[in-house]
């Protein structure tokens, strides 16, 4: 059994006892469990059902295992003529989660 979720703008294939990587959800800790609830697919053996757009009903269940951050990019803007040289690096945040349960709609 697997299902399609969403997360922030990004959407994962998920089942049960995987670990997925996901971009920082806000004002969650590790260790607390969430419940994701917009599902846009979920195939198990009685077949495939798919939203429009979302399930009803149905959720994903996880537990924040980890969080961490990610590799830096740096970011280096030139313009050769102008002497204009800028450069600046990001690391994003993220968790780390186990699928536990996943639920079927209604």
């Amino acid at each position: 059994m697997y299902a399609v979720i969403k997360s922030g703008a990004h959407q994962y294939k998920a089942s049960v006892g995987d670990e997925l990587v996901i971009e920082r959800l806000p004002e969650q800790s590790v260790g607390a469990e969430i419940e994701i609830g917009e599902i846009f697919l979920l195939a198990d053996d009685d077949g495939i059902q798919v939203g429009q757009p979302t399930i009803p009903g149905a959720k994903v269940r996880a537990t924040i295992v980890d969080e961490f951050r990610g590799p830096k990019v740096r970011i280096f803007k030139y313009s050769p003529r102008k002497r204009y040289r800028r450069r600046m690096g990001h690391r994003q945040t993220y968790m780390r989660l186990r699928i536990d349960e996943i639920e079927k709609g209604a």
